[in-house]
């Protein structure tokens, strides 16, 4: 099981449970290391999830993350600066996906709460001479924001419109 999809799954574990889930029963369910545990724990964490840990187990006690879909467009230049301006107002970028005339919906989950995330991320993009999914589709791409709640979601897209770089149906 990927990392990612092992962190969504402890949190439907979390949402699920009428009472705390230890650690150890995280493990077992998804039979990776409890350090693994507690490393996903943090990220969830670090993503705005609110975990508590209690002397029985983890608990999650927000409500599930308010999520919007933003159609996006900038230059390659622009990439760090439009992450920036999302975190900086409070999101988790989930992922980027662009729809390609002819392979359909190709996506990628990012996982990024923080400008670190997004230092890292467009570092890797650099290093690794890596092309970003917007090239494919004229610099047109999604982006699904998290937060934890729909006046960060509004936060966002403000943000995103006064930099330029929110797609209205009326730009296209």
């Amino acid at each position: 099981m990927k990392k990612q999809q092992r962190q969504e799954d402890i949190i439907r574990t979390l949402r699920s449970s009428p009472e705390p889930v230890s650690g150890t029963a995280l493990s077992e369910i998804f039979q990776v290391s409890r350090q693994s545990i507690v490393q996903d724990i943090a990220l969830l964490k670090a993503a705005h999830y609110n975990i508590i840990s209690t002397n029985k187990g983890y608990i999650i006690v927000d409500p599930p993350p308010k999520e919007k879909v933003f159609k996006v467009y900038h230059s390659h230049e622009e990439i760090g600066d439009e992450l920036y301006t999302i975190v900086d107002a409070g999101g988790f970028v989930r992922d980027v996906f662009i729809i390609h005339d002819i392979y359909g919906k190709i996506q990628v989950n990012l996982f990024l709460a923080t400008r670190t995330d997004v230092d890292a991320f467009v570092a890797g993009l650099e290093e690794k001479k890596t092309s970003p999914l917007m090239k494919l589709t004229d610099k047109v791409h999604y982006h699904t924001v998290e937060a934890v709640s729909d006046s960060i979601i509004r936060g966002v897209e403000k943000s995103l419109q006064e930099k330029g770089y929110l797609i209205t149906s009326s730009d296209f």
